[in-house]
């Protein structure tokens, strides 16, 4: 899946058969708030999440720590125990 980072609208996009998948963001101190998710209601469940999986790779690849702001985004931590080592300190899901 290739993820754009729209720096200039702080989201990362990818384009899908059924449309576009959006996911804001903030960065502050080596910390990615993941802020919004926006999804097409006929979208699959598993196109977001490995749309999410694709955002959580570029965040380890440059270090950061990701804060889930999102319920959509907590969900899918809550699920995938695995990324639980990506929340900074003291944030528990």
């Amino acid at each position: 899946m290739e993820i754009k980072d729209n720096q200039l609208l702080r989201q990362f996009e990818t384009q899908t058969p059924n449309g576009l998948l959006v996911m804001e963001y903030a960065i502050q101190e080596k910390k990615l708030f993941l802020t919004k998710l926006i999804v097409r209601e006929e979208a699959d469940a598993s196109l977001s999440e490995d749309f999410m999986k694709a955002i959580l790779a570029l965040a380890t690849e440059k270090k950061f720590k990701v804060v889930p702001t999102h319920p959509l985004v907590a969900q899918f931590f809550r699920k995938n125990p695995s990324y639980k080592e990506m929340l900074p300190p003291g944030i528990k899901i």
